[in-house]
């Protein structure tokens, strides 16, 4: 199966999430609602930062699909939107941002794709795609587990000027449950509140693993379907989540 999650939905205000995460630092830009999130556009990632020596937590807006700091070409972060949860301690790609870095990237929802193994197929032969739209079932945000980088551009001398500097998420993905794993095999991990503060704090001592509960997560989302208007990038509205 294709890599998930590839498209998720986010539309809250950044004032609810300002509360809703207890931030201390707004956005300096606020980015509009967007039901169709695609890999290199800007959204919203909570994490916490040292600020003149006070520990303090940001609603930050970056781009998505992370760029490691080692990275020669900011074109990596196009394929690094997910990295796996049982890898992304030992994967150089993702292995000092799971030691320091550490996100939650709010969402309403991801969508993913079915892929029947006997059906109706397209105009070009292949099997139908069927959407669907994965979400919390009290309605409340998904906090999905990410990670962050910042990474330095070669064409801004100044480092303090704007642009120097790249800031890049990814969301963590687990193996789905069998309810859920009927429809794709793995699945974005969230963080439960009471874990927030550990998850978002680069001094945290213990095992970042320890912090995460995909059993909790897979118990928490439902899944229906939802048209193909998802399918495009261009299509970007809450009709997109109306159920089918």
């Amino acid at each position: 199966m294709a890599a998930m999650c590839g498209r998720y939905a986010s539309s809250k205000e950044p004032a609810v999430l300002v509360e809703e995460f207890d931030v201390t630092v707004p956005p300096r830009v606020d980015l509009a609602p967007d039901y169709n999130v695609a890999p290199t556009k800007q959204v919203y990632a909570v994490l916490d930062r040292t600020l003149e020596g006070e520990q303090e937590r940001l609603l930050a807006d970056v781009r998505w699909g992370l760029v490691p700091s080692w990275a020669k070409d900011r074109a990596v972060g196009n394929r690094l939107i997910n990295a796996r949860v049982e890898t992304a301690a030992s994967k150089p790609s993702f292995r000092s941002a799971w030691a320091r870095r550490r996100a939650i990237l709010p969402a309403d929802g991801y969508y993913e794709w079915y892929t029947p193994e006997a059906g109706a197929a397209d105009t070009r032969g292949k099997p139908k795609k069927q959407p669907y739209f994965i979400h919390r079932r009290d309605g409340a945000t998904l906090a999905m587990a990410g990670l962050y980088e910042l990474w330095r551009a070669p064409e801004v001398a100044d480092p303090d000027a704007p642009g120097a500097w790249l800031w890049t998420a990814c969301v963590l993905t687990t193996s789905a449950t069998d309810r859920l794993g009927r429809i794709h095999d793995r699945m974005p991990i969230a963080v439960s509140p009471e874990a927030w503060s550990d998850w978002l704090d680069p001094s945290f001592a213990g095992d970042p693993h320890q912090l995460l509960d995909p059993a909790a997560t897979a118990e928490e989302l439902e899944a229906y379907p939802v048209a193909t208007l998802v399918n495009s990038v261009r299509n970007n509205g809450p009709e997109l989540l109306r159920p089918l």
